[in-house]
C-alpha cells in the first residue's frame, strides 16, 4: 500500500508559474494532475518588493516547482526579455531553491488572443 501512495505522491506535483515582466509579474497555480492553471493575482513591485511577495506566495502554496515563461521570436531566437526572463528563472532558484523550468511561451499571447475571439 506504501508504494502506491508514493507514486500517486510523485505524479501529484504543485506549481507555481510566473509571466515575468519588467513593471508586473502574473502568478499562477497548477498542478500535473490537472494539467492546466489558474491565475493567482498580478505582483505590481520590482527588485526586493517583487520577491517578499513572492516568498509570500511559495510559503502559502508549497509547491514543488516553479515554472517561467520564457519569450523567443518566431523563429526562437532569443531577445532581451528571453534574457531577461532567463535572469529572473536563476533568481528564483537560487532565492527559494526549488526546481525552476523555463516554458517556451513564444505563442501564447496569440494563442490566449484567438481563445478571447471565440
Amino acid at each position: 500500500m506504501m508504494c502506491v501512495a508514493l507514486a500517486t505522491r510523485v505524479s501529484d506535483r504543485s506549481f507555481l508559474a510566473f509571466d515575468f515582466g519588467l513593471k508586473r509579474v502574473g502568478v499562477a497555480s497548477g498542478n500535473s494532475v490537472l494539467r492546466q492553471a489558474s491565475g493567482l493575482k498580478t505582483i505590481a513591485a520590482e527588485g526586493d518588493a517583487r520577491f517578499a511577495a513572492i516568498q509570500r506566495l511559495v510559503a502559502d502554496w508549497k509547491p514543488d516547482a516553479l515554472v517561467v515563461g520564457v519569450p523567443f521570436h518566431p523563429d526562437g531566437a532569443v531577445h532581451d526579455n528571453t534574457r531577461r526572463a532567463r535572469r529572473f528563472a536563476r533568481q528564483l532558484h537560487g532565492r527559494f531553491g526549488l526546481p525552476v523550468h523555463e516554458v517556451d511561451e513564444r505563442y501564447t499571447t496569440t494563442e490566449a488572443l484567438a481563445d478571447g475571439a471565440r
